[in-house]
């Protein structure tokens, strides 16, 4: 082995006394790295839904970092003028989900293939050791990471959510038994929950009252009352009765199911992409048809009242 070559050529700091106790150099993982290509057999399927999962994470997912990629340094006697662009010729896009110390890295590949790529720079990060004969343990896992965020992508792509689970969702529930408290859509606290677990960082490593305690409080505002740990634990007791989320055994981690993920997407999408513009369709960012389509509207109902001889 390479590492055995440079054993005998390092100086040695153990004594033949620690040799006889049992003690000698070990192996262990700095840094692993897990990747999936995902080739598509219509390279425009694969452009449009790479366009589709940044656009998702510009609002839905929120990545920790969108990366534009240039191929050229930028120096302070670098002429002309730069703007950012999310997707354009030339330019590669990077979307980096962090996770601890690690991270998971999409782009789309020469123009064809979807490339996930799992980095792990501290074995600790997904429970494993950081000794070598836990690789392929710790590869499991990352793999398991890149299918988990991968299926959650997909969910992003067609998130409709059936009326009985939207009921279920949405109304007070027995289950087991126990009474499942309502998730009810366009609460300003449901609303902020189901944003945070939308976030890819929470699909790649999971998460517990610790970690989702904060996102919900951003997304909430300094303006609403404080998010306790107590109302952190209220929440995680409703989607687990939802059956939105699991609990990983003999931690505190709970992961998102399939009805989870969806949960999150459609709400999130439907309050982000529908209502909010809407509510404000008079102004940007509602599209301009709707804006077009409101003004001829409103004109149409003041003639009506004009006609009419009524006070507007």
């Amino acid at each position: 082995m390479f590492a055995e070559r440079w054993w005998a050529r390092l100086p040695l700091p153990l004594t033949p006394a620690d040799r006889k106790a049992g003690y000698w150099w070990d192996l262990s993982m700095r840094q692993v790295e897990v990747s999936r290509t995902l080739v598509f057999d219509r390279p425009a399927n694969g452009r449009l839904f790479f366009d589709a999962l940044v656009t998702d994470n510009l609002d839905v997912g929120r990545p920790d970092q969108i990366e534009l990629i240039f191929g050229r340094r930028v120096l302070p006697s670098t002429t002309g003028v730069f703007a950012t662009r999310v997707v354009t010729r030339g330019v590669d896009v990077t979307v980096n989900a962090l996770y601890r110390h690690s991270r998971v890295k999409q782009y789309f590949k020469e123009g064809r293939a979807l490339r996930i790529e799992t980095v792990v720079n501290d074995a600790g990060d997904l429970g494993c050791r950081r000794r070598l004969v836990n690789l392929d343990e710790l590869q499991a896992k990352a793999r398991d990471v890149n299918d988990r965020l991968l299926h959650h992508e997909r969910v992003g792509q067609g998130c409709v959510l059936a009326s009985p689970a939207f009921e279920r969702i949405a109304r007070p529930t027995l289950a087991a038994g126990r009474r499942a408290p309502a998730l009810r859509f366009g609460d300003p606290r449901v609303m902020a929950l189901a944003g945070a677990l939308a976030s890819c960082g929470l699909v790649v490593g999971g998460f517990s009252n610790q970690t989702l305690r904060p996102l919900v409080a951003g997304l909430l505002g300094p303006d609403a009352a404080p998010y306790t740990q107590g109302r952190c634990c209220y929440d995680l007791r409703r989607l687990k009765l939802k059956g939105l989320i699991v609990k990983i055994e003999h931690t505190n981690t709970y992961v998102l199911t399939p009805d989870g993920q969806r949960f999150a997407v459609f709400y999130t999408k439907v309050h982000n992409r529908l209502l909010r513009p809407l509510l404000a369709a008079d102004r940007p960012p509602a599209p301009l048809p709707v804006r077009q389509a409101l003004r001829t509207l409103d004109r149409a109902v003041t003639d009506y009242v004009s006609e009419a001889r009524m006070t507007a």
